[in-house]
């Protein structure tokens, strides 16, 4: 199936590991121009090493997307290197986990700037951009967003209070600016993966196996036994819809939030 993706420019927000790498690597595969984001140079430098290595060239831009100014200077950036954003694809950001006892105001401040302004200020700059162009011209070929936000929005785990509440507050934020965008053309949608396979899932491993006295394997073991599909997923499933979603074959597609947590999976 041809998704219509090559030549297009793809800014991927946390693109230099994870999920967000597995974006990177899976629209560079499919001839896109991708641009990725990290506030880590080291991380930058790897990511742009393993994708060398497939024969792929991506644009490194170093950014905190904690901030405005630097979310809006880094699409400036990547624009001015790979041309006008068709895609933006938002991988940035993980809030820390907490048992409950031990939240208080600082943490919750914490997780929304670790998880909800990482993606919400990159995807108004961007949005203005793609709109600005339309407004110019109407016969451009409108853009997408794709937000990778998680299922700890949806479904309340005590360890992931804070970061949930920034989860779904990013739903909510997605769903609406699809509303005011899609008379655009403009498509937003969002994926909320369940425990994945990345180094993020392992802070939330660690977290468990220390509550209940046990391993991180074992742990890791005890919650995949709970998935209906019998493990977790791997990035390079969650970044397969997304290119689903960004692509022309999704073109109906808008406001949509694809849960892909193997079935009912509970987060840890």
């Amino acid at each position: 199936m041809d998704l219509g993706l090559a030549g297009k420019v793809v800014l991927i927000t946390g693109g230099s590991k994870g999920i967000g790498f597995a974006c990177a690597r899976a629209f560079s595969a499919e001839g896109a121009r991708v641009a990725i984001v990290s506030r880590d140079a080291a991380n930058l430098a790897r990511a742009r090493e393993q994708l060398a290595k497939d024969g792929f060239h991506v644009h490194l831009a170093r950014a905190d997307l904690h901030e405005a100014h630097s979310a809006q200077d880094v699409v400036e950036e990547a624009t001015g290197a790979l041309g006008p954003i068709d895609i933006l694809v938002n991988c940035a950001g993980a809030a820390k986990r907490y048992d409950p006892d031990l939240l208080d105001a600082d943490a919750y401040k914490a997780a929304m700037e670790a998880k909800y302004f990482p993606c919400i200020y990159p995807q108004q700059a961007v949005l203005k951009q793609m709109a600005e162009r339309l407004r110019a011209n109407p016969k451009t070929e409108p853009g997408a967003v794709v937000n990778i936000i998680g299922m700890g929005g949806k479904i309340a785990s005590d360890i992931h209070i804070a970061g949930g509440a920034a989860n779904a507050a990013l739903m909510l934020a997605t769903v609406g600016l699809a509303h005011h965008y899609a008379k655009l053309g403009i498509r937003i949608n969002a994926i909320n993966p369940g425990a994945t396979l990345t180094e993020r899932v392992e802070e939330s491993l660690a977290l468990e196996a220390q509550r209940q006295g046990i391993t991180r394997d074992e742990a890791l073991a005890r919650s995949q036994a709970k998935v209906p599909l019998g493990r977790y997923a791997n990035p390079e499933e969650i970044a397969d819809v997304a290119l689903f979603l960004a692509s022309c074959r999704a073109s109906y597609v808008s406001g949509a939030i694809i849960p892909m947590d193997g079935v009912g999976a509970p987060l840890i």
